[in-house]
């Protein structure tokens, strides 16, 4: 298999997908050689299908492409880890992930991410966030409101306190951006940009 410039005696490799913008892990498959050299041709993914025995490009029937930001390999050289721009659902039961089985109370890293699909969700509803949603200055005064109080909390309350206010701006915050069409990674991105 080749990867940065290197051949490895390998025939298939298991294949880690992640959303390249929330980090959330899409689904796990294979690739060859040949599904390794179309997905860099075309910069979509393309995998090695175990059970047909076949070559598929993801997406092809449902349109459910994903697009290759970035292509990883492990320490060892005998995994890779594909960072990508899914354009629907990962799982051949449309669900968003192929894991959608089992112990599904979300974990820390997966709050910011469920968070901004409640928010879309809630667009145009008559709730608390689709009110904030239809209204850029109670949004803004929000934001600030709940800054103000998480530098208070940090100030003179407890840990617990800090949390939950900071829990709050996060909320208005990610609400404030969707309202203007962006998300979270888009702050993301500027926050990466500036370590170079």
């Amino acid at each position: 298999m080749t990867a940065r410039g290197n051949t490895y005696p390998v025939d298939l490799l298991p294949c880690i997908v992640q959303d390249a913008r929330t980090g959330e892990v899409l689904t796990l498959a294979y690739m060859n050689d040949e599904a390794l050299r179309r997905t860099r041709e075309t910069g979509e993914m393309w995998f090695w299908s175990r059970s047909r025995n076949q070559l598929w490009h993801k997406g092809e029937t449902s349109g459910n492409v994903q697009r290759l930001k970035e292509l990883r390999m492990d320490c060892d050289d005998d995994a890779l880890l594909a960072l990508v721009e899914p354009a629907g659902p990962a799982c051949h039961t449309g669900e968003r992930t192929c894991f959608h089985k089992g112990e599904l109370d979300p974990v820390p890293a997966e709050a910011l991410a469920v968070l901004e699909r409640t928010i879309a969700e809630r667009r145009g509803a008559d709730t608390y966030t689709g009110s904030l949603l239809a209204d850029r200055e109670l949004v803004s005064a929000k934001v600030q409101e709940e800054a103000e109080e998480v530098v208070r909390a940090a100030r003179e309350e407890s840990d617990e306190r800090l949390s939950e206010e900071a829990a709050d701006v996060l909320y208005h915050l990610a609400v404030l951006l969707a309202g203007r069409g962006l998300e979270m990674a888009d702050a993301y991105e500027v926050l990466n940009g500036r370590r170079r």
